[in-house]
């Protein structure tokens, strides 16, 4: 139906936990994906604040099987690498790790990476934890800058941060950044989970938004298309309303899929294909 371009469906690793890259990737070709957009967690991609993965050969391997990386994800799904840390000495910490992630983001060839807010304590004022993600995500749009890296923010659930958890929240930290290498990214759960539209984004954020979480739900849930409830096809033609270019990646996390995620992939193309 002309409603999206094949290179914008991005395969995830997120659901292939149990599996390993090379598994994954094999899986992509097979499926008839072009394009991935790479979860960098263990135990496909290993990173911490002093070291990260051999960019180079993955790239390779993923090129060698027609997929391009569009975009990259440090893993930020644990306390120890949030964009809220509190304790000074683990901040910095914080920060190379986010540094190693640009670079590996500039590497792979993605030359996007996304993140979140974090969320700080939750016994705090929360300012104060809005604050220390704010000046972390300013320092690290400077990064990216000067690695030529695209950072791309998303809004969490409400039950996951006191920061970014809505889109109002979402406008205010984007505008008090501010930074022309910060852009931002949908997840559909989020967004359906705080009672929000895809149309309430494109009309806030326009042509900021590059990047997005795709994927079906109830809202709850970041699962297969035709396992949830959403409006595949309603969603789809406000992206071409809005003539949204960005991927779509397909970030799937419930762990019902861990022991088959392949069959999940093929079933995403299945129903993404019959829009192309």
């Amino acid at each position: 139906m002309g409603l999206l371009r094949l290179e914008q469906i991005a395969g995830m690793n997120c659901h292939y936990y149990n599996y390993s890259l090379d598994y994954f990737m094999d899986t992509m070709e097979a499926c008839g994906y072009k394009t991935i957009a790479l979860w960098g967690g263990a135990p496909h991609f290993y990173m911490d604040y002093l070291t990260y993965s051999d960019c180079a050969r993955i790239r390779k391997d993923a090129s060698r099987r027609g997929l391009g990386i569009k975009c990259f994800t440090a893993s930020s799904g644990t306390y120890g690498y949030q964009m809220g840390m509190q304790p000074e000495s683990q901040r910095e910490r914080v920060y190379q790790y986010y540094v190693n992630g640009i670079k590996a983001s500039a590497e792979l060839g993605a030359g996007m990476m996304s993140m979140n807010s974090g969320w700080g304590y939750w016994n705090e004022d929360t300012w104060e934890a809005w604050k220390r993600s704010k000046d972390m995500i300013i320092r690290l749009c400077e990064v990216a800058e000067r690695e030529g890296v695209i950072l791309t923010i998303e809004s969490l659930r409400k039950e996951e941060s006191k920061l970014a958890y809505n889109l109002e929240n979402t406008i205010n930290l984007f505008e008090e950044i501010k930074h022309p290498f910060l852009k931002v990214m949908i997840d559909t759960t989020a967004v359906g989970v705080a009672g929000e539209t895809l149309r309430q984004w494109f009309e806030t954020f326009g042509d900021d938004i590059v990047n997005t979480h795709f994927i079906d739900g109830n809202p709850y849930g970041h699962l297969a298309w035709g396992d949830g409830t959403s409006d595949l096809e309603g969603w789809l033609s406000v992206l071409k309303e809005y003539q949204y270019e960005g991927i779509l990646g397909l970030e799937i996390t419930a762990r019902e899929y861990y022991n088959d995620p392949a069959a999940a992939d093929k079933k995403n193309m299945e129903a993404l294909l019959r829009y192309t």
